[in-house]
Formats: C-alpha cells, structure tokens, sequence
C-alpha cells in the first residue's frame, strides 16, 4: 500500500474515532457522570498520556509567547468549546450538535476576512451560503432540540474557528505533539478548578461510565490525534480536512445504530450542504490551520 493510501487511511481512522466521542458521552451521561467531570476526565486521562510521550520522545516544549498562546487555547478556548459541545448533546442530537459544530470551517472564513482582512473570493462567499443553508435546514428540523442545545452547538463551532485562528497566529514552529499536550493539559487544569468551584466531582456510577470516560480520553483524544498528525505528514493539510469530513457523518451512522437517533431526509440534506462547505473551504489554500485537531 502507497505512503498516500497509507496516510488517508490513517486520517479517516482519526475522524472515525473523533467521531464516536458523541456516543460515548451520551453513555458516560447515562451513568450519573456531569459534562464537566467527563470533561476533566477525558483531558486529565489524555494529559497523563500525552505529557510524558513528549518527554520520552524528548519533543521541544514551547516557549514564550507560543507556550502562552497554547496554554490560552487550552484553558479557554479547547475548554470551552468542549464545553459547550457537550452541554449542547443533554439538549440536542448527537448528529445535530455534529453538523453544528462543522460550521467552524466557514466561520473561521469569514473572521479571516474581518479580523485578518483576507480576500473573500466568489468561493469562499459560496461556502458560507451552503454552510449558512445546512444550519437553517438542520437546525429548522430538528423539532426534538432545544434552542440552549443549537445555541451551544453553534457556539462550539465558533469557539474552535477562534482556537484555530489563534493557534495559526501565535503556534508556529511548535510540534504538533508538544502543542497538544500543552493544550490538553492546560483544558484539564481549568476543567479542574471549575470543579473544585463548582458542584464538585460526579463520577461514573459502575464500569460502563468509567469505560466510556476512559475511551473518550484515549481512543477519542490520544489515539485520534495521534493518527491524524501521522496522516497529515503523508497526505498533506488540504486532503487531510477533506478526509475529516467524514467525523460528523460518523457520528450520525453511529448515533443512529448504537442510540436510536433518527435524522429526517431533510436533516440529512442540511448535513450533506454543511459538508459540501466543508470540501469547499478545506480545497482553499489558507494560512488558518491550527496546531491541533479538537473535538
């Protein structure tokens, strides 16, 4: 099998493990565990991973302001856009809040045009339509969601289309590995103190939530982001976000066989011009990638 065939299969198992973190939280919830101790959990877990792979792998930390940078993005912008992505599936579709949060290739386009002043070409201009179209159609369907769920969904997109401009502003240089153990660790200290400010830890009640918990933080966090850095050294940035379009329509199969989610034939079609956004905008050559895949 060619280095290419090799890398794409590598990338589409990244996003199929991205994919079933929706899954495995709706079990963990099931199991008496809150979004915010499956969040400290899943980035505890990953962090305790991750840290020490990059010592023993004797990986160059970050430093200065990149150091800053990431810590930010973990603290505040992986977190919250966790946060929110979470929230949104107690109120929301598993395959909904999926989509949702696949709005975030547009928006980051549109930023780049306002905050960046980057060109919005006749492309770019027809990608926002299509992803502003599947919104209107996914979100108009979806009668069993509450507007807190679309809300929140919608927020995690934005919050990650921010977390990528940062981290292609202030993370260059940095390896990827190196960036994600910075970023995971950071989410996991700042989900820890909200616990310990908040309602405090509620764990999983039996092994099934301990199970789920566990799986999100190594199959869905270290094992995915580990099998997407080496796909995207073979196949490149561009083929790669294509091959990670596949993560919410995962999502949605998975959702369907293991949950009993139904998506009507017009949420489906809303998904297919969300993704057809997606294709557009990840074929556009931009300075806008982030240093680490999130979900």
């Amino acid at each position: 099998m060619s280095s290419s065939a090799t890398g794409a299969l590598e990338v589409l198992g990244a996003a199929a493990a991205f994919g079933a973190m929706a899954v495995f939280a709706r079990w963990a919830y099931a199991d008496g565990v809150s979004p915010a101790t499956l969040l400290f959990l899943r980035f505890l877990l990953a962090a305790l991973v991750l840290v020490p792979w990059v010592v023993v792998a004797r990986l160059a930390w970050p430093r200065g302001r990149a150091l800053l940078a990431l810590f930010l993005m973990g603290a505040l912008g992986y977190a919250g856009m966790s946060a929110c992505y979470f929230n949104a599936l107690n109120h929301a579709s598993a395959g909904t809040v999926a989509l949702l949060l696949y709005l975030f290739p547009a928006i980051v386009l549109l930023l780049s045009a306002v905050l960046f002043k980057e060109r919005l070409t006749g492309r770019r201009l027809l990608t926002l339509a299509l992803a502003l179209a599947g919104l209107a159609i996914t979100v108009g369907t979806d009668l069993s969601a509450r507007p807190l769920g679309l809300l929140l969904g919608v927020g995690s997109a934005l919050i990650y289309a921010l977390y990528i401009l940062a981290g292609s502003r202030f993370a260059q240089g940095t390896h990827p590995l190196a960036a994600s153990a910075v970023v995971i660790a950071s989410a996991a200290a700042c989900n820890g103190l909200q616990l310990l400010m908040g309602a405090g830890f509620q764990g999983p009640e039996s092994w099934k939530g301990w199970g789920a918990s566990l799986a999100m933080a190594l199959l869905c966090t270290v094992v995915a982001i580990t099998l997407f850095l080496k796909g995207l050294e073979k196949v490149g940035a561009t083929r790669a976000s294509l091959i990670s379009t596949a993560e919410p329509v995962v999502t949605i199969v998975l959702a369907w066989i293991l949950l009993g989610e139904h998506l009507s034939g017009l949420q489906l079609a809303g998904g297919g011009l969300i993704l057809v956004a997606v294709a557009l905008s990840s074929g556009e050559k931009s300075t806008t990638e982030g240093p680490v895949k999130a979900a």
